[in-house]
């Protein structure tokens, strides 16, 4: 079954580093458990509210897609043309829009994950098996950018099972998933994603007390979710509550101790603390994990390229291949780094093992690229 995809990627977490701290040694960070309800809980839909599916839109799957069509098959071709046609929903990508379903069918507008979940409780209600699934880490490329491109711990999309074959709805053409790929999560997982990224939009616009509301919210449904422990330091560190957030970035790790946002965040905590010794023990964790993430590895080669580095580009983009090698966009990025330092064989070995992964969509690309260094190393040779 063919992969259905559009345009968008989004990111599930706020990355963004703590605030000034005092240099002083808080107490202990505090048991796992979610934190107390804010005043501003009222503001927070209920999973009920984010999921209900607003009468109108319900009518339009009814007509559009279920009475039209038997096979579980043809629904989700309809599905998928419903939900994009200008005739019929005509939903617009925001990556701003961490809308509900009755939110999206007034603005007719979605991020990825707001996408995700209305594409599957739509398919549910039209009978197709369709779960939330997750991706630990992804990059995407953007058209026609070579170095526009986005690493991101974190992405959903949408799983199907029909007639016995699986298949992956995601709004995103370009997008490389590491080595685990989608795995399907709960709803309540789910819903925490939601959850959180309301809160993320809501501490990045300077609404603290919301922010907290959602990152409750996000506990409430999954009190294991590491991001939101790791957006919840950040506030509380933002907020002044300095032993707090110390509490919950080391929560965050102890549930996911490769995350990098988390590694970063506490490291500075731990520095502005005065904790030397624990915030470079937090460093080298970092280090060691992006020297084995062959995602990391390429954006440092992407950096260096940029930069005009290629010697150190090249290492980068080597190392990557090294722990991907099945990933086409490695090896034109190491292509394209040889190419630029004057090391065409190289160079066309590695577009050639591009073409040879890119599959029918790259193909046309990647021979393009090889045919066009054939015609200069041709043209050095008669010099």
């Amino acid at each position: 079954m063919r992969r259905l995809a559009a345009r968008c990627l989004a990111s599930l977490l706020a990355a963004t580093g703590v605030s000034a701290a005092l240099a002083q040694d808080p107490p202990p960070p505090e048991p796992l458990m979610a934190p107390a309800a804010p005043v501003a809980v009222a503001s927070v839909p209920t999973p009920e509210q984010v999921l209900a599916i607003p009468a109108p839109l319900r009518q339009m799957l009814q007509t559009r897609v279920i009475a039209r069509h038997s096979s579980r098959e043809q629904r989700l071709q309809a599905l998928a043309e419903m939900i994009f046609g200008a005739q019929a929903l005509d939903m617009q990508y925001d990556p701003t829009a961490t809308y509900t379903l009755t939110e999206i069918w007034q603005k007719r507008q979605a991020n990825c994950l707001a996408f995700t979940l209305l594409f599957a409780t739509l398919a549910r209600e039209a009978g197709i098996q369709a779960r939330v699934q997750e991706v630990d880490r992804v990059v995407s490329w953007y058209q026609d950018q070579e170095q526009g491109v986005v690493y991101s711990v974190g992405h959903v999309n949408v799983g199907i099972m029909v007639d016995g074959r699986g298949g992956t709805v995601d709004l995103d053409r370009n997008i490389l998933y590491d080595r685990r790929g989608p795995h399907p999560i709960s709803l309540d997982r789910a819903l925490a994603h939601f959850y959180n990224n309301r809160g993320a939009e809501r501490m990045t616009a300077g609404d603290k007390v919301g922010a907290r509301a959602f990152f409750t919210a996000a506990l409430a449904r999954a009190p294991d979710f590491a991001p939101t422990w790791n957006n919840l330091g950040v506030l509380d560190s933002r907020e002044g509550d300095f032993a707090g957030a110390r509490a919950a970035l080391e929560n965050a790790l102890r549930l996911d101790g490769r995350e990098d946002s988390a590694l970063i965040n506490a490291s500075v905590l731990y520095r502005r603390l005065g904790l030397v010794t624990q915030a470079q023990a937090l460093e080298q964790r970092l280090k060691a994990a992006q020297r084995d993430d062959p995602f990391a590895q390429y954006m440092a080669g992407a950096a260096a390229e940029r930069n005009g580095d290629l010697a150190t580009a090249i290492r980068y983009y080597r190392r990557a291949v090294q722990l991907y090698d099945n990933a086409h966009q490695f090896h034109f990025g190491l292509a394209r780094a040889y190419f630029l330092s004057g090391q065409l064989a190289r160079a066309d070995r590695e577009l050639t093992r591009a073409r040879s992964l890119g599959g029918s969509v790259n193909q046309q690309r990647y021979q393009a690229k090889l045919d066009g260094l054939s015609r200069l190393r041709t043209q050095q040779a008669r010099r």
